[in-house]
């Protein structure tokens, strides 16, 4: 695909109103790519905070999942080095508890909108044809990215079987799993050093 043909396909996705009447917000689709990444970041959907900036990944997960990586901002939004492509590319919305004393309050997001997958997804990663790492977050992009969407814990302890597949599944850098995060210390002393060792193989930058 050519540099041209590249740009209309990224700014026919920008422009993609196919589920304007399931969101909750106007459709603004929110990616980072480019042919020449070699790091892709597989998430879920971008959140309220995203969607009111305009930029994936900007609120507190955004800055734990730089904090692993070993990348600074400037580094993490550079698209030539980084694309980041979301299983939905919009905010689908919020999700409330529907009954006990939390009642009617938020409670995360709904699932990502399955149709991105479906309409742009292989498409666009067909011609992101320099990525050597991709970091899988979430139980929408494990499925999709490794074929299944084990348990959480058991697929992120099979880091070595994945990172040598060119992969890495992590936890979600949401705050809502500082627990998990608490019960699973080896996580930061073994998985982190060696994330941060592959993601400054492939593009150097200051070390964190």
């Amino acid at each position: 695909m050519s540099q041209e043909t590249f740009i209309a396909l990224k700014e026919a996705v920008l422009s993609c109103q196919h589920c304007a009447s399931l969101l909750p917000n106007p459709p603004k689709p929110i990616i980072q790519i480019h042919p020449s990444a070699k790091i892709l970041i597989a998430g879920q959907a971008p959140g309220q905070k995203a969607h009111d900036s305009g930029r994936p990944f900007d609120d507190l997960s955004g800055d734990r999942l730089r904090d692993w990586l070993g990348v600074p901002v400037d580094a993490f939004y550079d698209a030539q080095q980084v694309a980041i492509l979301p299983m939905g590319f919009c905010f689908p919305g919020h999700a409330y508890y529907k009954s006990g004393p939390s009642a009617g309050k938020i409670s995360g997001d709904v699932p990502p909108r399955p149709e991105c997958a479906v309409k742009w997804r292989e498409t666009i990663l067909n011609q992101l044809t320099h990525v050597e790492l991709t970091v899988v977050l979430g139980a929408y992009a494990q499925k999709y990215h490794l074929g299944r969407s084990g348990n959480l814990t058991e697929q992120v302890k099979a880091w070595q079987y994945w990172l040598e597949q060119g992969i890495l599944v992590l936890p979600h850098p949401s705050p809502r799993n500082n627990r998990w995060l608490k019960q699973n210390p080896w996580f930061e002393a073994e998985v982190l050093p060696a994330l941060k060792q592959r993601v400054n193989a492939l593009f150097q930058v200051p070390a964190s």
